[in-house]
């Protein structure tokens, strides 16, 4: 049996603002909830939502956030998840307080994939493919990677704060952790999500796969992925607009190292020679490397407009992922 994974107790970003990052994992094949506020299963909402506004209470008197209109199927999923957090919490006498963020106006990672023009043309005006942004304005929350009131490069958290334990003693925090988490695994090896987080995330996700099963999901998955490869990448449309995308870059000086329609919208992005160091430079080394970065994030992005805007429908009806993705 495959166990689920834990989750971060307070980190409550929307799956759809993790993907931007490239930070999720894949969920699993069986899906949850779906209804307005995911109530029937506990239930989670979110969506820039918190507990001052858009909720209500259950019949245990956790609150539900309500999932705002046209959240996508990601985003209410995120929902579904904070809010049987807080339904199990209830449960077991605790107060959780949903929260979901997701993306603002002026999305961190729009200048990354492109997908948006006029969002990625303000992004890399700024931000360049933000390598080093997050060195130069290590203050702006809007800036790639940036964690204002931290270090450059570390994770960051949504920055919640309620008082869900405040004034807890050391007995009361250990049955909080354990009623949220389950108990405190004896090894690394042992770790395995439980409690309400495992509550939650068979609400959202249906419960783990056997070894066969995922394998066959597994199958089934790799099997889909390279069938909308060949229906990307032989799209005669997208194999114009590629080319046409190549020669712009070659005309540029800009290295094309593939004109696979799969592996051109982000192929300038993705082949920088960035220093692995380039989160913790001083302001001062990274700046002249950002206005660099900048002019060629530019350049790809007026080469590649044509294309992304025929590539980016297609691929949404033909989902695919890994090389030359």
């Amino acid at each position: 049996m495959n166990a689920h994974k834990s989750m971060p107790k307070r980190v409550r970003v929307s799956v759809a603002t993790a993907l931007a990052i490239g930070l999720l994992p894949v969920l699993a094949a069986c899906g949850g909830s779906s209804d307005k506020t995911g109530a029937s299963s506990g239930s989670v909402a979110g969506g820039g939502a918190n507990a001052a506004n858009d909720s209500t209470t259950n019949a245990d008197g956790a609150v539900q956030l309500t999932v705002p209109d046209g959240a996508d199927a990601e985003t209410k999923k995120t929902y579904i998840q904070q809010n049987t957090l807080a339904a199990c919490m209830k449960k077991q006498g605790f107060t959780y307080t949903p929260h979901v963020v997701t993306a603002s106006g002026d999305d961190s990672f729009a200048g990354l994939d492109a997908e948006d023009y006029a969002a990625a043309k303000k992004s890399r005006e700024k931000y360049g493919f933000g390598n080093y942004a997050a060195a130069v304005y290590p203050d702006d929350p809007n800036a790639p990677f940036s964690n204002p009131g931290g270090k450059a490069g570390e994770k960051r958290t949504d920055g919640v704060a309620d008082d869900d334990e405040k004034g807890f003693t050391p007995a009361q925090q250990k049955a909080y952790q354990e009623a949220l988490a389950g108990p405190q695994a004896k090894s690394k090896a042992d770790e395995k999500i439980g409690g309400c987080e495992l509550k939650a995330s068979i609400a959202v996700n249906g419960h783990a796969l056997s070894a066969a099963e995922e394998k066959k999901a597994e199958n089934a998955k790799a099997e889909a992925n390279r069938a909308n490869g060949l229906e990307l990448n032989g799209d005669a449309q997208l194999v114009q607009l590629a080319q046409g995308y190549a020669t712009c870059l070659k005309a540029q000086g800009i290295p094309v190292s593939t004109t696979q329609p799969t592996g051109m919208s982000d192929m300038v992005r993705m082949e920088q020679n960035v220093p692995e160091n380039h989160f913790s430079m001083s302001k001062a080394e990274a700046l002249p490397l950002l206005t660099k970065e900048i002019d060629l994030s530019l350049k790809d992005l007026e080469c590649g407009k044509k294309f992304r805007a025929a590539y980016f429908p297609k691929e949404k009806a033909h989902p695919y992922y890994g090389d030359n993705a």
